[in-house]
């Protein structure tokens, strides 16, 4: 019955006003009422997760004779439009709410349940889609939002952030292709080391996102194993038993991703375990994007008192005071999402706290953050890689600065001993020499000798076969 621009929706406690154009109805109008906390909403990839998982578990009862195949269509439906984002203006609730998520699982149903009837002819609130008999049929917000936490992360990964750090790890290949003829003074403790080629250090970079990868493959295979199934307690109470494993396979061919039925419902359904251990790789993802960075930034720093060993892509003015000064801001953004990240992670940790006995009771939480850690990680990994890496330019600083350094003292250990070659060193440093000066001096070395010896090249390999022991 409509009431002006209201219309009136029941549900278990009785009537309730809720705007009438509205597709969810009593139950989360409550919510919506009883959780003014923030303006923080469940992100797309959440929603797109319940509304497969409703589709899926539709299609699963049908299949086995349980669900009216005209309700059910009409259900497969009106999941399909969620799923395709048409209602996501309908799904009101904020992050901060019921622990279970139960309150963000109504509003699915509702509105699920309100657009099927609509399929069907029925008017809103007309019921003849149930939420609960219907749309939420076998199934309970204990395992549908760990589910979807789950899902909803597999997918991201896989569709968002793994494609994101491919592309960076891509493009830091290409530069140390590009950087390996470049040989320039390593650095220990922020302090002059042995050479090392530039190329070898974009290497390093390179790998970092390659393991990175690696990582969030395994922050796959934890998130695979979902609680699905369990029903209120995990027992299973209320479902068919072989509707989880039925369903798991149909969200795994139409995602992509692997998704399976969980073998200990009681642990996955009172636990965020698996999605605390994700989050956790994905702040050490955030870690090495973060080392990544600050290097590019500190090489990159000057461009005349600095280090300037290489030259960034310069994409915006960097001051509104100083003309014509350059910032490496793409590499300070990726700095300021590892420290989100962090954050994002201590939460889920906590969270991960919030189970007790037979229910995790901090999942809206969890699901928020873990699934903005994936969606800054990835856009961050593109970003840095097409605005950053793709156009890095190396300078002749750090070659030019080979021959003056200390450390290449450390080649005149196997000759003359590391007693020897360290008084060398710090000879050079007092007088402002370079170790060829002193050496010859100090040394009989031939010149010939000392051109093999310091030949800054063979440094930055393994070297004893050349050389013998020593140093």
């Amino acid at each position: 019955m409509a009431i002006g621009n209201t219309r009136i929706e029941r549900d278990s406690m009785g009537e309730m006003e809720v705007p009438a154009d509205a597709l969810y109805g009593a139950s989360t109008m409550r919510a919506v009422l009883n959780f003014p906390i923030s303006d923080l909403r469940f992100p797309r990839t959440f929603i797109r997760s319940l509304g497969l998982i409703k589709q899926a578990a539709a299609q699963t009862y049908m299949e086995m004779g349980v669900l009216d195949e005209t309700i059910g269509n009409a259900i497969v439906e009106a999941a399909q439009r969620v799923i395709d984002g048409q209602y996501d203006d309908h799904f009101v609730l904020d992050v901060f709410q019921t622990g279970s998520g139960t309150s963000t699982n109504t509003n699915a149903n509702e509105v699920i349940a309100n657009v099927a009837s609509q399929i069907l002819g029925g008017d809103l609130g007309s019921r003849i889609v149930h939420p609960n008999d219907h749309v939420n049929l076998g199934q309970s917000s204990n395992d549908v939002i760990p589910t979807a936490i789950q899902l909803a992360a597999l997918i991201a990964i896989h569709e968002d952030l793994i494609p994101g750090m491919e592309h960076l790890q891509r493009e830091l290949k290409k530069k140390s292709d590009e950087f390996w003829p470049i040989i320039k003074t390593g650095r220990t403790h922020l302090q002059d080391a042995t050479p090392i080629r530039l190329g070898q250090e974009f290497l390093g970079f390179a790998g970092q996102a390659e393991y990175s990868i690696k990582r969030l493959r395994r922050a796959q295979e934890a998130l695979a194993e979902v609680a699905l199934g369990g029903t209120a307690v995990g027992t299973g109470v209320n479902t068919h038993p072989e509707f989880s494993q039925r369903t798991c396979a149909r969200l795994s061919e139409v995602t992509g991703v692997e998704i399976r039925e969980t073998g200990n419902h009681f642990q996955a359904q009172s636990t965020l375990d698996a999605t605390v251990e994700a989050s956790g790789e994905l702040k050490t993802v955030a870690i090495s994007l973060h080392k990544i960075a600050n290097d590019i930034r500190f090489l990159g720093c000057g461009p005349r008192a600095g280090l300037g060993e290489i030259i960034l892509p310069e994409v915006q003015p960097g001051s509104s005071i100083m003309p014509g000064k350059i910032n490496p801001v793409i590499a300070e953004s990726v700095v300021q999402v590892a420290a989100q990240v962090v954050g994002n992670d201590a939460t889920v940790a906590l969270a991960g706290q919030g189970g007790y006995f037979e229910l995790n009771t901090m999942m809206p939480v969890a699901a928020y953050n873990i699934l903005q850690s994936i969606s800054l990680l990835a856009a961050s990994a593109n970003n840095f890689a097409e605005q950053c890496v793709a156009g890095i330019e190396a300078t002749d600083v750090g070659p030019e600065m080979v021959e003056r350094g200390l450390m290449l003292g450390t080649a005149l250990s196997p000759a003359i001993g590391y007693d020897a070659a360290a008084g060398i060193a710090k000879q050079a440093a007092a007088t402002g020499r370079t170790i060829r000066e002193v050496a010859k001096d100090e040394t009989s070395l031939s010149d010939a000798e000392l051109d093999e010896l310091l030949n800054p090249e063979d440094m930055t390999r393994p070297s004893m076969e050349v050389r013998g022991g020593g140093g």
